[in-house]
This record gives structure tokens, C-alpha cells and sequence, in this order.
């Protein structure tokens, strides 16, 4: 195996121009095929945090009483549709204001406990059941507004759904390139060396030592390929951290989890294999006639 591993070593230093080209295709392939599962899975987490919020907020009238909210949250809870509820009284509602106003003092000077209403925070099973269950909460004359965030967590559905269709259909496409890529720089190379390879048929060298070198070298680039891609994207990712989760907020993506960069990088090389694999014994099998 030592002297197949040097045949193969010794293929890519002669022909450094296609072994950069196989290694570049192989390295923007995974650099996409990466990016798409860390946007996947950050729109996943996404969509999973706006559904574990409060999906409804009504916001009760001046004077309604204890029994009024615990009447609207028996009923409530009656209801499949709905997971979860939490009242916000006037006290607290003061409490959330001051916590997000803290840098802004002349804001906290002008609101007090009195102005604020009291409200009861709705989750659902799912966003389809949000209109159904605020049709029936504008019904009920102690409520003065039912506020439904639909649109939100709307979108982000059909921005994940556009995520994994795209990326799944270019990362798809690239991996069915490159792979065709590999099938045409091994052939090259195996028709560049065809001399050589009709010499040590000659002097009595078996098949498989022919043709391991040149399925090693398909290997290579897959996987050094995609190490390379791996160290990019997660450099990029740790790089841009501070102004993503600025952006992000409350959402608490990143830093992105060390174990799940590693089960990337772990699949990915998994996948390199595959089709570097692929892409080599087609090409020996198709070119090298021995």
C-alpha cells in the first residue's frame, strides 16, 4: 500500500494543474454543500424558537377582573389547539417595559404600572391554528386587541422551505459536477500515462496496483477538499459571530455548537469519499482497459 500511496503522490506533483483544478472544484463544492446545512439548520432553529413563543397576545380592557382572565383561561385550556398560556399582569407588563427601555431613562420616566394592560401570552400546535383560536379570543368583550404574529413565522417557513430546495438542488448539481469533473482528470491522467502503465503491465504488475494509485488520488482530492472547505466556513462563521448574533437578538444561534461542526466536517468527508470514490473507479473503469 506504501508504494501505491507514493505512485498516487507522485501522479499529483506531475500534473499540478489538474490536481489544483479537481482539488478547487472539490473545495467549492463542500464549501456550498456546508454553508447550505449551517443556513438549513440556523432557519430550523429559527422556525423552532418563533413556535415556542407566545404565538397570540390579547390585551385585556381597563377593569377587567381575576375572574374574567381565569374564565378565558379555562376555556383556553379546553382547547387542543392551544399548548400553553400566560398572564402578564400590569406589574409585570412594567417590569418587561423597564428591562428593554434600560438605556433609554426619559422612556421610563413617562410609563407606569396604571397605563400598561394587563395580557395573556397564547401558544399553539402549530402557526395554522393562530387564526382560528384569535377569531374566537375577538369574541370576548373584555378583550380590547389580540395581536397575531401569522406573518412572521409564515415567512421564516417559506424561507427555510426555499433554503433546502435551492441549496438542495445546487449542492446536488455540484456534487454531480465534480464528480464528473474527477471522472475526466483521472482519465486524462490515465491516458497521459498510458506508456507507463503499458511498461508495468510488461514487467508483470497486477491490476489492482495499476489501478489503486489513481483511485487513491481521486480520494485525495475529495477529502482534502472538503477539510479545506470545512476550515473556511467555520472560520468564516466564527469570524462574522459578533455581528450575526447582533442581528439574531433574543435568537440564540451562534457561537454555532463545536459538536455539530464536527459531525459536518465528519459527514462531509463521509460524502468526499463517496464521491471522490466514485468519481475515480468510473474513470479507471471506463479508461484503464486492463
Amino acid at each position: 500500500m506504501s508504494r501505491m500511496i507514493a505512485f498516487a503522490r507522485r501522479n499529483i506533483r506531475r500534473t499540478p494543474f489538474q490536481a489544483l483544478a479537481a482539488l478547487m472544484v472539490m473545495f467549492l463544492t463542500f464549501l456550498a454543500l456546508q454553508i447550505f446545512v449551517i443556513l438549513a439548520a440556523g432557519s430550523q432553529s429559527s422556525l423552532r424558537y418563533f413556535e415556542s413563543k407566545p404565538q397570540i397576545i390579547i390585551f385585556f380592557k381597563e377593569g377587567t377582573t381575576s375572574q374574567d382572565v381565569s374564565a378565558i383561561e379555562n376555556a383556553l385550556q379546553q382547547e387542543k389547539r392551544v399548548t400553553k398560556t400566560k398572564f402578564v399582569s400590569k406589574d409585570m407588563a412594567l417590569q418587561f417595559y423597564r428591562e428593554k427601555n434600560k438605556n433609554d431613562p426619559m422612556l421610563l420616566e413617562l410609563v407606569t404600572a396604571s397605563i400598561l394592560p394587563a395580557s395573556l401570552e397564547i401558544s399553539t400546535q402549530n402557526p395554522q391554528d393562530l387564526s382560528g383560536v384569535a377569531e374566537i379570543l375577538k369574541k370576548e368583550p373584555v378583550v380590547s386587541e389580540v395581536i397575531v404574529p401569522e406573518d412572521v413565522v409564515q415567512t421564516l417557513t417559506s424561507v427555510t422551505r426555499i433554503i433546502r430546495i435551492v441549496g438542495g438542488a445546487t449542492v446536488g448539481f455540484l456534487m454531480i459536477f465534480t464528480t464528473l469533473v474527477i471522472v475526466m482528470i483521472i482519465g486524462f491522467k490515465i491516458r497521459l500515462k498510458r506508456n507507463e502503465i503499458e511498461i508495468m503491465r510488461l514487467l508483470g504488475a497486477s491490476s489492482s496496483f495499476i489501478r489503486t494509485p489513481f483511485i487513491l488520488e481521486g480520494l485525495f482530492y475529495g477529502l482534502a477538499g472538503t477539510a479545506l472547505a470545512w476550515i473556511v466556513s467555520y472560520t468564516l462563521l466564527w469570524y462574522f459571530t459578533p455581528f450575526l448574533q447582533g442581528y439574531l437578538g433574543e435568537i440564540q444561534l451562534l457561537p454555532v455548537n463545536p459538536l455539530f461542526m464536527l459531525a459536518l466536517l465528519g459527514s462531509s468527508l463521509i460524502v468526499a469519499f463517496v464521491i471522490g470514490g466514485l468519481g475515480s473507479i468510473s474513470a479507471v473503469r471506463r479508461y484503464l482497459k486492463i
